[in-house]
């Protein structure tokens, strides 16, 4: 198993709203939602809480999921990580450069 550690900068903190407010103003927040990709965390009485999340936000969760699942992908990263930290990687020369910018 591939370890990476990861440094998290800060803790996301969720604002929540009552299911009967977000029914009142659904519209505001689905545009705050998309707007400031930021999850809405929707409490009801009966305790089933919901969280709401941009289109955009649900797949590139989706995608870290998949990255962080993935133990041959990890491994290059990790892998990656080291070449560039000891920069003993792979240097193109100025017309591979040029290639990939287009120039």
């Amino acid at each position: 198993m591939v370890s990476i550690s990861i440094k998290l900068y800060g803790v996301l903190k969720m604002e929540s709203t009552s299911a009967n407010k977000f029914r009142e103003n659904m519209k505001g927040y689905v545009e705050q939602v998309v707007k400031r990709h930021e999850p809405l965390k929707v409490t009801h009485r009966s305790g089933e809480d919901f969280v709401i999340i941009s289109a955009e936000d649900w797949e590139r969760e989706q995608e870290t999921l998949h990255v962080l699942q993935n133990n041959d992908l990890l491994k290059q990263i990790a892998d990656s990580l080291d070449t560039h930290a000891k920069k003993s990687g792979y240097l193109p020369t100025d017309r591979e450069l040029n290639e990939i910018a287009g120039i």
